[in-house]
């Protein structure tokens, strides 16, 4: 069953398509209805479905697993999943739409704090490896971007061979442009994407670092970090924050809640309060839009981008 990208899998192994948009209290009046097992999507709609204001009259004992993909996955709500919506064999996957359907993907029988905090091992068939901007691989554990070859790549884009040259080397490796580390045992972690890291007077921040610090707060729904330009450091962090139903905060509270748990430099120097995200149809975040949005709305000179 889908609902609005959203997809459910009842004890018959039948899908349901109910609805072309998403809608949370659409998903659990089904997931309850049709007593369903599975449930798939990107962490917005679970955000979603997990404080949708009548979440705790729903009856979800029914489900046990699902797929939690499409964007990075936050650890804290992945927790959420796992002990609210009795989903304890969900598992994380990635991949591209370049790379379909995907290169990683955790276990169900994967420790629950490896299927929380990282994506999983490698496919089968597949090649990954994690190279530093010279193209050289690094050390396990060390980050980078993170590239991968094999029958899942696609053969380019139609109708722009530069696009593909620029995508895929002679060697038929993807370059995914995405930040990323493998551990020892082979379980990686996703960073987030090379373009959206911040630098800072030098220093580096991973915006999903400090995403994952900040879905701890008890206030937050939901929270994505970005670049803003700044005449002295070069950019500085604006925090972009969905608060919880009926709840109110201040920027000031949010830095506080940071101060002595992260670094100085990673304590975003702007929070603005939104209500949502500017997202494509499929429900993932277009953080370059974002970006453009606070610097206008910051009254910060940058340039417009495509």
């Amino acid at each position: 069953m889908v609902l609005g990208n959203l997809a459910c899998v009842t004890h018959g192994s039948a899908m349901v398509y109910p609805g072309e948009g998403f809608d949370a209290l659409a998903v659990l009046e089904t997931v309850e209805g049709e007593r369903c097992t599975a449930l798939h999507g990107v962490p917005t709609m679970f955000i979603a479905v997990l404080d949708h204001p009548e979440f705790d009259r729903f009856d979800l004992s029914c489900l046990r697993t699902g797929i939690m993909a499409g964007s990075p996955c936050p650890i804290e709500v992945m927790k959420r999943v796992v002990e609210r919506m009795n989903m304890r064999e969900i598992t994380i996957a990635y991949g591209m739409t370049e790379t379909s359907p995907v290169s990683f993907q955790s276990s169900y029988d994967d420790p629950v704090e490896r299927r929380v905090s990282t994506v999983g091992r490698v496919h089968p068939h597949l090649e990954v490896k994690i190279v530093d901007a010279e193209g050289r691989v690094v050390p396990r554990g060390q980050p980078g971007e993170l590239l991968t070859r094999g029958y899942s790549v696609m053969r380019g884009y139609w109708g722009d061979e530069a696009q593909t040259r620029a995508s895929i080397d002679a060697a038929r490796w993807m370059h995914t442009g995405d930040l990323a580390t493998i551990d020892d045992e082979g379980y990686c972690n996703i960073a987030g994407r090379t373009k959206d890291m911040v630098i800072r007077g030098g220093e580096n921040i991973y915006p999903r670092e400090v995403e994952e610090f900040l879905y701890r707060h008890q206030k937050i729904q939901d929270v994505q970090c970005i670049g803003v330009p700044d005449q002295k450091y070069g950019e500085e962090l604006c925090a972009c924050v969905v608060l919880k139903p009926g709840i109110t905060s201040t920027p000031e509270e949010i830095k506080e809640f940071c101060r002595g748990q992260i670094a100085h430099y990673k304590i975003p120097r702007y929070v603005k309060f939104v209500d949502e995200f500017p997202m494509t149809v499929t429900g993932k975040i277009q953080k370059f839009v974002l970006r453009q949005m606070m610097a206008d709305e910051l009254g910060l000179v940058t340039e417009k981008t495509a």
